[in-house]
């Protein structure tokens, strides 16, 4: 069975993304790259980002890494530790109420607008589900979980605001490292691909309180999922 797991060599495999950053490389790139990792998992919640590690498999500058660090610990995915370093957050209990406490508020009110079909604006919903049921065939489980993330995205879009797009790119990247608590991801993500499905249907169809309604429960289910699954892990 494919796993499709991180490599166990988080710094191995920054090297290849080298050449994303080009010839000029600014901290808002090599955030892009780093956020891109850490989310992916392979820098796991706890790590410690070494400077030197991390700045020599990238060619950086040690400036441009701790700035990059910088804006990463705003986005609340690192944490700075006087005397220690920078470590990937380990989110709390809490940490998960409130990310679905917010994502019920802004995502239920987006697609209780929807009044018609939406047509064209669903496109990104629509390859998401498609992408999460490829992935689903090939086993490949932490795909998955990238593709109910780019649902989530999608769902977000229908709102046309970049504010509000600015803020669940935020808060789904966050969403990430909840998701890493899971030693197993395919019994979280598997059962979610049918209900991605309905809630598109809903939509295409134009019914934004069915939408709503199923979206509440999806999260209202997620949450209570992952709440477990981090209090079983701290016994």
């Amino acid at each position: 069975m494919r796993t499709d797991a991180p490599s166990s060599d988080p710094i191995a495999g920054l090297e290849a993304d080298r050449s994303l950053l080009g010839r000029t490389s600014t901290a808002e790139r090599l955030a892009d790259v780093l956020r891109t990792r850490i989310t992916e998992g392979h820098f796991a919640p706890g790590s410690r980002l070494s400077e030197e590690a991390i700045g020599g498999a990238l060619g950086v500058s040690r400036n441009t890494l701790r700035e990059a660090f910088r804006l990463l610990t705003h986005e609340r995915l690192l944490v700075h530790e006087l005397n220690r370093g920078v470590f990937v957050r380990v989110l709390t209990v809490e940490d998960v109420a409130d990310l679905y406490r917010l994502r019920k508020i802004v995502q239920c009110s987006i697609v209780r607008d929807v009044q018609s079909p939406p047509g064209e604006r669903l496109a990104a919903v629509e390859a998401a589900v498609e992408a999460g049921e490829d992935a689903a065939r090939r086993q490949a489980w932490r795909e998955l979980g990238t593709a109910d993330i780019r649902f989530h995205q999608g769902l977000c879009t229908l709102a046309e605001s970049p504010r509000v797009d600015e803020l669940m790119r935020g808060l789904l990247a966050e969403l990430r490292l909840v998701f890493h608590v899971m030693a197993d991801p395919q019994p979280f993500h598997e059962p979610y691909l049918a209900r991605n499905r309905e809630i598109l249907t809903a939509l295409q169809q134009g019914d934004g309180a069915e939408a709503e309604r199923l979206l509440a429960r999806y999260l209202g289910d997620a949450e209570r999922q992952l709440v477990e699954a981090y209090r079983t892990k701290a016994l």
